[in-house]
């Protein structure tokens, strides 16, 4: 058993915890996480976690906002990458965004999970603070889609239509895509393979994106 610590340098412990978590997830599921068994795993009294999260909410809402942080870092590489066209930056970001979702499935699990639909209390500055850190996260990555729907209309390669609207179908296909992987409900494992598949179904989407 490890030997309970309590002396973390500054920001190592909440990052520790947020890794306990993430291993806890991918070992188990999104409901076995508690304060007390990550302060377990990481070695520390149960009573530590609390400097830096209020409750389980707010550990898994942390996890959630490091998750829609790195997504959104993986799309913009991938867009600057591709080649100057929306409807390649749209693939490319497509098959981007699969990629990190099955190479990160604790992250995506939370970052998409059921929680996050929990009535936010009006009396706790502090939760209201943190899920709104991860709204804006969220809202980044989905704002990388809209703006290249809105590049692609405006030079006249893509469909006219709400860019929201337009935005969401691309949203729903990868996500279902990436879903589909990490559930293990397509024949797919090796890397080559989901790229592949991810590379087709983004082209498919580009298809019925482009302006006729």
């Amino acid at each position: 058993m490890r030997q309970q610590k309590d002396s973390y340098h500054h920001g190592d412990l909440r990052q520790a915890l947020i890794e306990a978590a993430i291993e806890l997830i991918a070992q188990q599921d999104v409901s076995s996480v508690s304060l007390r068994e990550v302060a377990r795993r990481v070695g520390v009294s149960h009573t530590a976690p609390y400097r830096h999260f209020a409750d389980k909410d707010a550990l898994l809402a942390a996890l959630a906002e490091e998750g829609f942080r790195g997504l959104a870092d993986a799309l913009n590489r991938a867009i600057k990458q591709a080649a100057e066209h929306p409807l390649r930056r749209l693939e490319a970001s497509g098959v981007a965004y699969v990629e990190y979702a099955f190479a990160h499935p604790s992250h995506y699990r939370v970052m998409f999970g059921r929680y996050r639909s929990k009535e936010l209390s009006n009396d706790s500055l502090q939760e209201c603070d943190t899920n709104s850190v991860v709204l804006t996260a969220s809202q980044q990555v989905f704002m990388v889609l809209v703006n290249i729907v809105i590049e692609g209309q405006d030079k006249g390669v893509i469909r006219s239509g709400e860019p929201k609207q337009l935005a969401w179908v691309a949203w729903s296909l990868v996500h279902g895509l990436a879903m589909l992987l990490i559930d293990a409900q397509l024949p797919l494992s090796n890397a080559a393979d989901i790229v592949s598949m991810a590379n087709f179904m983004t082209k498919t989407l580009t298809q019925g994106l482009m302006k006729e």
